[in-house]
C-alpha cells in the first residue's frame, strides 16, 4: 500500500526544503545566513537518507540521488560562502529604503551606508543554484515511488506532495525565526511560504486518501491496531494543519512585530501536525 521508509522521507524532506529555500531567496532580500542554515541542514538530511538507505533496504537510484543532493547542496553552500561579501542586493535596498523613510518621518537624518561598488564586491550568489539539488532528488523520488509498488501514479503523488508539504512547513518555521536575525525583513516572504503550505495541503491529504488510503482505515479494511483511533488522529492532524495555516495568516496581518513571533509559534505546532499527517498515515498503511 505504502512504505514508511526513513531514507525516502529524509530525501523528500531535503528536496522540499531546498526547493522552498530557492522559493524564498529568489527575491534576493533574505540574508545569506538563512541560506547557509538551510543548505547545511538539508545537506545533512540528504547524507542521512543515503546512509539509512544503504543500511536498511537499498534502492540504488534513490541512494545515488541522495548523494547527489548532498553534493549539490554542498556546492551551493560553498559558493554562497565564497561570495558572501557581495551581500544581497534586495536586502541592501530594503535597508536604505527604510532608513530614508525614518528620516522623512522623524526629520532625523540617517546616513545611508556607503558600500563598495558592485564590481568590487563581486557577483552575488545565484539563487537558481539551489534548484540543482531538488532536480537531482526527482530521480530518487521516482525510484522510491516505483520501488514502493502499487499504483505508480498514487506513489508519485505521495512522494512529491510529501516533499513539498514537509519542505514548506519546515522552511516557514525557520524563516519565522530568521526575523529575529533580520527584523527589517518584509512579512510578505513568510506569507508566501505559509500560502504555499496552504496550496500544497490538499494534494498531500488527497494522496493519502486515495486507495488504498485512510478511507480503508475508517472502514475497517485496514487495521490500525487501535480500533480506528489512529485514523481519527490522522484526520485531526490534517485538519489541524489547515487551521494553523489560516490562523498564521491572520496573525501576520497584525501590525506589531510580535505578530511574526506569534506566527512562528503557530508554525511550530504546524510542523507537529504536518508530520502527524504524513508519517501517521505512512505508519498505518505500511502495516
Amino acid at each position: 500500500m505504502i512504505r514508511l521508509d526513513a531514507a525516502t522521507v529524509l530525501l523528500q524532506w531535503a528536496a522540499g526544503g531546498l526547493f522552498f529555500l530557492w522559493f524564498t531567496t529568489r527575491r534576493r532580500v533574505v540574508g545569506v545566513g538563512y541560506g547557509w542554515l538551510l543548505r547545511g541542514t538539508y545537506l545533512l538530511m540528504a547524507i542521512g537518507a543515503a546512509l539509512v538507505g544503504f543500511r536498511f533496504g537499498t534502492v540504488p537510484l534513490r541512494e545515488a540521488s541522495s548523494i547527489g543532493v548532498a553534493v549539490a547542496a554542498g556546492v551551493a553552500l560553498a559558493v554562497s560562502v565564497v561570495r558572501r561579501k557581495a551581500g544581497v542586493s534586495g536586502q541592501d535596498a530594503e535597508h536604505d529604503r527604510r532608513s530614508e523613510r525614518v528620516a522623512a518621518m522623524t526629520g532625523i537624518d540617517r546616513t545611508v551606508d556607503e558600500r563598495p561598488a558592485a564590481a568590487e564586491r563581486g557577483p552575488e550568489f545565484p539563487p537558481a543554484l539551489d534548484l540543482v539539488a531538488p532536480a537531482i532528488a526527482v530521480v530518487g523520488l521516482v525510484a522510491a515511488s516505483v520501488d514502493a509498488g502499487g499504483s505508480l501514479a498514487v506513489s508519485l503523488l505521495r512522494s512529491f506532495a510529501g516533499a513539498a508539504f514537509l519542505g514548506s512547513v519546515t522552511d516557514a518555521m525557520l524563516l519565522g525565526h530568521w526575523y529575529l536575525v533580520q527584523p527589517g525583513l518584509p512579512r510578505r516572504h513568510l506569507n508566501e511560504l505559509v500560502r504555499a503550505l496552504g496550496w500544497v495541503w490538499p494534494f498531500e491529504v488527497l494522496s493519502l486518501l486515495l486507495p488504498i488510503g485512510m478511507f480503508a482505515v475508517w472502514s475497517g479494511e485496514v487495521n490500525d491496531g487501535w480500533g480506528g483511533q489512529l485514523g481519527w488522529f490522522w484526520a485531526a492532524c490534517a485538519v489541524g494543519t489547515l487551521v494553523l495555516v489560516f490562523v498564521t495568516k491572520a496573525a501576520l496581518k497584525e501590525r506589531y512585530y510580535s505578530a511574526v513571533m506569534a506566527a512562528t509559534g503557530l508554525l511550530y505546532l504546524a510542523i507537529l501536525t504536518a508530520f502527524g499527517t504524513d508519517l501517521v498515515a505512512r505508519a498505518i498503511l505500511s502495516g
